[in-house]
């Protein structure tokens, strides 16, 4: 097996991290906020239908179950990436040569 090498900081945080000595201070107020805000960001109020070839549909499927979540999250959580600007088609940025 490969095993990435550390340096001494990282190696310090992780072996904190194994000894479970990280604490959260997520408060009650700040879970509410935040779950409120998923909800009204991520509400699925429209559907849609799309015809797409069925070696796609498979890959989709393939990465989904990698990632451990339904296809249809996976395809939902993908366009929302695109059209909110954090996943670029890095095909239209590359520069020639």
């Amino acid at each position: 097996m490969n095993k990435q090498q550390l340096d001494q900081d990282e190696q310090a945080l992780l072996d904190a991290f194994e000894a479970d000595e990280f604490e959260s201070d997520l408060t009650d107020e700040r879970k509410a906020y935040l779950s409120e805000a998923a909800e009204t960001v991520f509400k699925k109020d429209k559907r849609i239908n799309i015809r797409i070839s069925s070696r796609d549909l498979a890959a989709l499927q393939r990465r989904a179950l990698e990632e451990g979540l339904p296809y249809q999250t996976l395809v939902a959580s993908v366009l929302h990436k695109y059209v909110s600007g954090s996943l670029r088609d890095l095909s239209t940025t590359k520069s020639p040569g």
